[in-house]
Parts: structure tokens; sequence; C-alpha cells
């Protein structure tokens, strides 16, 4: 029997097959699936494959193609679409040990998600009587019948590539063919990836083997209700939780009297049900009520309390199945502000101005693991992120991406799987079918409508789960939409907006999105955007150390401008990394000497573009936006553009511009109108604050702009007006460093400081970036296993120490990642010191080291003091 969407993968008494499995390209195994599965002989000649994982992953992993992230290595991988899909279509063998059923108990075979066609043996038997279709669509099977007795068995699965595979060409999902299927455009091409060759074929999601009782749990829904506009602080009124599950007899002649227990908060609640054979009922479990719950709030206005909850199914009181599920205890509403005319997003009754991120996948090839997904998730919560938008070419993301979302707090905007691009939004000439052809697209509706209500019934638990979304710059076609709307989103999941696709007008009225590409910083001060803006981006190219790992040696040559062409020269290379140019933005920091000085100075245009960006939205919080997202917080390719870090989790100083610029409570200067401000982000008024004004020099001498504080509560401006002359003026010879801090007027303590560098009166920064060296010390010790704390220190007399980056090295000088700074690329004014806290995961035989190094600091270490 095929099952879809059965068990969760909090359910106790299964284990994941992600070991022991080896493949071969079908063409040169002459068995037929029967023949491979039920043999038992060994198999000579076969690869060690990756699962989960591609094609293309275990060819890696065997050495048999280099590593496409690297140079120019992707050109040498033979492209599906040249190919055949023969070339890429592969049996994976998996020799278990599984012992057979108890009496009354039945085993499962369950595939998370595999791309694209794909037949399964065990033993001898087809399981299922045609190929299982669909990058989303998971699939069980109960193998009950089919286990040997010796408990050795052999699966084998073939797998082949989606059809049509598509023509890279250059355009935005190549000539547009890949999405024919329901699977992830993105694999033909796009302006910020070159193509993956195999199209992503293979077992790209987990495996697992699940034993259960007579019966079994199925799709354990849980909604909490909190009614109310409830704070942080305080004793809460209570909040409501309703619990559905399914249980099911596979019996073809047992009836079942069975109990379904529901444990949450140190409560046990039960539910009778009685089955016929080969049934599944709904049972609910409705009006759990919770008094003074801890609440789920998004990152920066609240924590993330997860409750646990155990589902367990009692026959003759004894367990014989049970499921674990984590509650976040909040609810979610999407109400549309009429001053902006956009969508609002409520949580608990209050306000959340969405500062978000757009995400492709954690890596092109779908290299994957819980790890890696909470490095990456942690990243947008460090820097002050609170919605994470998982963009429609890519995957619906795993439960273990929404499993760090719940964790540190970043609400999900999750599209579905297309894109205007590919599905004809506009015409095209890269396109091999016309727009109105491709609207149509994916050819299967009924497919994609079965494989949106499998993916919905497995995210749909997590309280970080927000928004769901038709698809990137366009709606699904109407047999689609339709059903979406009126009938699976309101059965399966009734508590979440759905919207149509991502700038449609039921988001943000006469919405769009962009720009892409570096603006001067004003811009995000004076020009109003879309009052929800799915995607706004800029530039973000590495620093050298990250480059040097992509880029050969003999190609890391910066941009320049030629005379004679009038135009920028960039490397092939860095082109087929897909560069986007900051162009004469570069120049206003003095010409480049070096691939290094480029680099450096790119990061200064990253860390300022990223700040306007985030500042200027907050700035107009509530009046012009309710909402605004970066395009694009990260690059599962070694792409030179468009990213917070690299695809080996380096971080650049776009993120720490992003993190100061979106503070929950932060002081900022306005560049073009120039005036102080600060902006409460959070739902308490801001204490009583002292407001700190300071220029320097270039040479670190103080200039007396402000002769005493200036109180700035709450989210008043604070105009010029009140402090003398514009900082704009003063630096107007050779431009300079304004240094703002807010203090808590009770307490002395720092809320926030943030600092700027400005330019001469024509604009340039040259000045800046030619000062004398200063004079830093730095300091670091252990305060955890897993933690160091580093001092810098500017002493009096020296000059200010501009935009330095701390990094945790080994001794070789390699960079330790990930490593997550509490704050990074900072600048220490004479007679002050910095604290950043630096958190890492040890490595076996590593003995790290601290460096930094800045604009006007030559790189020095620190070793690492033992904890005391």
């Amino acid at each position: 029997m095929l099952l879809f969407g059965i068990f969760p993968a909090g359910a106790h008494d299964q284990h994941e097959l992600n070991s022991g499995w080896l493949c071969k390209r079908a063409n040169e195994v002459r068995s037929s699936g029967e023949e491979l599965s039920g043999s038992g002989e060994p198999l000579v000649g076969w690869l060690p494959a990756t699962v989960p994982g591609t094609v293309l992953t275990t060819l890696l992993n065997n050495k048999l193609v280099p590593d496409p992230f690297i140079g120019d290595n992707n050109k040498q991988i033979p492209d599906v679409y040249k190919t055949g899909r023969d070339y890429y279509t592969y049996w994976f063998v998996n020799d278990l040990k599984e012992a057979p059923p108890a009496k009354g108990e039945h085993v499962y075979l369950y595939f998370r998600g595999v791309n694209y066609y794909y037949d399964v043996f065990l033993n001898g038997h087809k399981l299922g009587d045609k190929p299982d279709t669909g990058m989303f669509l998971t699939s069980s099977f109960d193998i009950s019948p089919y286990l040997n007795r010796s408990g050795n068995n052999r699966l084998a699965v073939i797998v082949y590539p989606p059809d049509p595979v598509g023509d890279p060409n250059g355009g935005q999902g190549g000539d547009g063919m890949i999405a024919h299927s329901i699977t992830s455009q993105y694999t033909a091409g796009w302006d910020w990836i070159q193509p993956i060759h195999d199209r992503n074929t293979g077992i790209w999601d987990k495996v697992f083997v699940r034993r259960s009782g007579p019966a079994h749990l199925e799709h354990t829904h849980v909604v909490t209700r909190v009614g109310g506009k409830r704070t942080v602080e305080g004793k809460q009124r209570p909040a409501y939780i309703d619990v559905t599950t399914e249980v099911e007899n596979p019996s073809e002649s047992a009836t079942i009297k069975a109990t379904v227990q529901c444990e949450i908060a140190g409560k046990k609640y039960y539910a009778p049900v009685t089955l016929e054979p080969g049934t599944l009922q709904e049972v609910s479990i409705p009006d759990i009520q919770i008094d003074d719950p801890k609440l789920w709030w998004p990152n920066g206005y609240g924590p993330q309390y997860l409750y646990p909850m155990k589902m367990t199914l009692l026959v003759d009181k004894k367990p014989v199945d049970d499921d674990e599920v984590n509650v976040g205890i909040r609810q979610i509403a999407a109400v549309w502000n009429k001053h902006t005319n956009s969508r609002e997003i409520h949580v608990n009754g209050q306000g959340i101005f969405i500062k978000g991120g757009n995400w492709i996948v954690p890596d092109a090839m779908l290299r994957m693991n819980a790890q890696r997904y909470d490095d990456e998730v942690r990243m947008h919560r460090d820097a002050n992120l609170n919605l994470i938008r998982v963009w429609g070419g890519g995957i619906t993301e795993r439960p273990e991406f929404y499993d760090a979302c719940d964790k540190y707090g970043l609400l999900v905007m999750q599209d579905l799987w297309m894109s205007g691009d590919c599905n004809g939004r506009w015409d095209d000439p890269m396109k091999k079918e016309d727009s109105n052809t491709r609207k149509q697209y994916p050819d299967d509706h009924a497919l994609f409508l079965a494989s949106a209500a499998d993916q919905i019934m497995q995210l749909r638990n997590h309280p970080s789960l927000a928004l769901w979304c038709g698809g990137n710059e366009i709606a699904p076609p109407a047999d689609i939409l339709k059903p979406l709307k009126d009938s699976i989103l309101p059965a399966l999941d009734s508590t979440r907006f759905f919207f149509t696709f991502s700038n449609d007008d039921s988001m943000s009225l006469h919405g769009g999105d962009g720009p892409y590409v570096i603006q001067d910083d004003r811009y995000f001060w004076d020009h109003q955007s879309y009052p929800f803006n799915s995607e706004i981006g800029s530039v973000g190219l590495c620093d050298l150390e990250s480059l040097e790992r992509v880029i050969p040696k003999q190609n890391l040559v910066a941009p320049y401008y030629s005379q004679q062409t009038h135009k920028w020269v960039v490397d092939t290379m860095w082109q087929y990394h897909k560069y986007e140019g900051y162009d004469s933005v570069i120049e206003r920091y003095g010409h480049a000497k070096s691939i290094k000085d480029f680099t450096m100075k790119a990061q200064l245009v990253n860390y300022n573009q990223y700040r306007a960006l985030m500042e200027g939205a907050s700035s107009r919080m509530w009046d012009w936006y309710t909402g605004i997202i970066i395009w694009k917080t990260q690059n599962p390719w070694s792409c030179l553009k468009g990213q917070l870090y690299d695809c080996y989790l380096d971080e650049n100083a776009s993120l720490y511009g992003v993190m100061a610029g979106a503070k929950p409570l932060h002081v900022f200067y306005d560049t073009k109108g120039h005036h102080v401000a600060t902006v409460n982000n959070r739902f308490a008024p801001a204490p009583k604050m002292e407001l700190t004004v300071k220029l320097y020099t270039p040479h670190g001498e103080e200039l007396p702009l402000v002769k005493k504080p200036v109180q700035g509560p709450g989210t008043r401006v604070v105009g010029w007006k009140n402090l003398g002359k514009t900082p704009d003026s003063v630096c107007a010879a050779q431009g300079g460093f304004l240094y703002l801090t807010l203090t808590d007027s009770g307490t002395t303590d720092i809320i926030d400081q943030n600092f700027y560098w400005l330019p001469d009166k024509d604009g340039s920064y040259a000045a800046l970036c030619d000062m004398p060296n200063a004079k830093v010390t730095i300091a670091a010790k252990a305060i955890a296993a897993d933690s160091i704390e580093v001092t810098v220190s500017d002493p009096h007399g020296s000059p200010l120490a501009f935009f330095c980056r701390v990094a945790l090295e080994d001794q070789a000088g390699k960079r330790i990642l990930p490593a997550f700074y509490s704050n990074n690329y900072i600048s220490v004014v004479p007679g002050q010191e910095q604290k950043i806290m630096v958190s890492y995961r040890p490595q076996p035989g590593v003995q790290p080291r601290i460096s930094i190094e800045g604009m006007n600091v030559e790189k020095v270490y620190a070793s690492i003091e033992a904890s005391k």
C-alpha cells in the first residue's frame, strides 16, 4: 500500500537509512529491479553513494568530477541536456538489516524526497504499481510482507532525472523547460548560479524505516490560539491548543479499539477511537487550556519558548506508536494597513515590523543537514532579522530548517515551486516556449496540488511558518490556485495567510520588487520603495580570503575602469561567478592598490549599503513600510554578489551592516536629511536615554560638535538645530567619523552605538583610507569551551582604528568556519575599547587564535588565554 505524508521525523521507533548505500549508472546494470533487489550477490564496481544526496554529490565525493564551486570546474562536468537523461539515471542499493515484524507489528519505508521519477524494489518485489513522481511528494511503503526472516534485505531504487531537463542557455532557469516538472528551477542556471548539471537528480532527502504496532499515528496537527493583544512580560491570560491526529488501522480483518494520549505542559489528555479494518480516522483533542503560557515571539521581540508535546497511541493500555511535536504557542495574522496599503504581520496581537532576508537553499547540490541549517539561520538571527522568505525557484525547505527557525525566532514566508521567469510572467527570448504556454506550467497540476498538500501537512506545526505564497512573482494557474485557496489550505492549515505570488497586490498594493544593484546610500533614505518589498538588494562581494577559496590565483585581478573603452573591465572568472559591479563607488575610497585593497574597500561599501537599507526602512516603519526583505542574504553556490556570508559560511561586512541597521532599539544618522534619530521596534516604550554625538578627524582628533548630551527618548527625531553644525559641514575638508552612543539615563549602560565615516565636500573617502596606523592592542580569553571574549583597545594619542575585522583562525592562518561574532568590522576611537564575543565549534587537533586587521591596522594576532 502506498501512503503519502506519513510519519513525522519526531517519532521514536524509526531510524534513518543514511549509510551503506551503493550506486551505479542504470545503463551499466543489466538486471531488472526484481533481480537486483532479490539476488543478494556482492555488488562489484558500484560506487559508495551519498544518501541523502544527489548523483552529482556522489560523483564529487568519489572524486569523479571536480568541485563545481571552484573556478570554472563546473564547465568540466557534463550537462544532462547534452548527455541525455540516461547519463544521470542511477540505481541506488542498500543492504539493510531489518527484522521482519512481530505479530501485530508493521514496518514502513519512508522517502521524504526523491528527484524526480523513481521505482522501489525490496527483496525481489516492486513496491507500488507505477513510478513515484515529483521532487516534493513524500511516500511510504508498508514493507512488512517483504522483509526476509533472516533480517538481511536488499533495497534497490532507480532514480530518473526530470523530463524535460531544459537547456541551460544562460536565461533565468535556462530555456524555462525545467518548469514543466515540479522541481527546483534554479538548477538550469540563474543570474546568481551556473547550471547544476544533474538537475539535482537523486534521493535528495532522508529515507527512514519506521516500525509501529497494529495501528499508527499520522498527520498530527497542532493549532494554538492566543486571544487579544499580548505583551512579552507579565502574567498571561490562558491560551488554547487544538490537536488533531489521524489513526490508521492497516489490518485487513481486525477491529482495533485504541486511545490517543496527548501530553503537554505536565498534563495528559485522552481521546478514544474505534478503527474498523483498513480504515483511517481523525481524532480531535480540542481546547487544551494552557494557563499563564510562555509565548513564542519573533526574533527581537521576545523569547521563543517551545513546549514539548508527545502523542501516544495506546492499544490495550500499551503504547504502539508515538509522535513528538515542539509547540510554539503564538497566533499569527496578516492585517491590512490602510496607511501604507500593505499587509502588516501580527504575532500575538502585536504588529511585527518585518526585517527579512531571501533564501534559496543552503547548498546548490542539496548537501543539507540540521547543523548547516542551524548555522545559517543563526546568522540571520545574529543579523537582527525576523523573517526568512524561501524563494519559489528552490525547494520547500526541510523540517530541520524550520526547527532552526523555531529556535531562533525567524518567521518564514514559504513560496511554492514556480517563478515568473520560467512560468511566463514576461516574454523572454531565452525561453523555448511563449509566455502563455509557460503560464500553464507545470504539466501535472494534480501532482502539484498533491505535493502542496503533502508539504503543508509536513510543515504546518512549526510556529515559525507564517505565510504561504503561490510562487515567486507569478500566480499559479487558475486550476491550481483555486483549490489551494478554497479547499486545500482551509482544510489543512487555515490559520496562515496565503497570497498568490510574492509581490502581489494582496501583500503590497501596486507592489513590485528591487532594485538589486548598488545604490547611493542616500537612496534608501529619500526614495520610497514598495510598502512590503519582497526583494530589495545590493552587492555583497566577499573579502580576499573568501575569494581565494574559489577564484584561481591568476584571476585575482581587481576590476578596473578602461579609459579606452569607457567600461569596467572584469575578469572572466569573476563574471563566471556572477560578480555584481561596484563601479565608481569603490573609487570614492581611492583607487584600489591591490586585490586585497579592493576587497577591503568593498567591505566598507557593503557595510554602508546594507546598514542604510535597513535604517532607511526602519526610519519609515508603519509610515512608508510594513516590511522589507533583502535580496538575498545567502548563496547556495560560490556567487560573488547578494550575500551576507559565502557558501562556506564566512561572513562579510554586509552581515554586520544589517546587524547594525536592524537593531530593535537603535540610534542612526540620516545621511540625506542630516539628522539623528532613534527607532524603537519593540513593544515596550524605550527607557529615558542620553544621546552623545562625537566627531573625529582622520587623525583621531575629537571635534567639539556637541557640548552636552541630548535627550532622545522613544522614537523622537533629534534635529541638528539642537546640535550645532551638521557633521558633513564639519568634515568637509578631509572627511571624518561620526560616533553616536545611546545610554540608559538611569543605569548609564550603553544601549546602542553607531559609527559612520563621512566624505569630504567632493564625496571622497580617500583621506580616511590613508590614515596613519593605529596602535591597537588585542586580548583574547576563553570563557567556555566554545566561546572567546576578545578585547580591542585603541590607546589615547593613537589614530582612530578604522574598520577592523576580527577573525578566528588556526595556527596556519586559515579561518575556522563557521564562527559567530557578536559584532565585527568595528572601529575603535582613541582611549576606548570594544569587546566582541566569538563562539565556534572546537575541532580536534586545531589550536585557535584571534587576528585583527583593519584599514589602518596591520594584521596582528593574539593567543587565547585559557579560562580560569
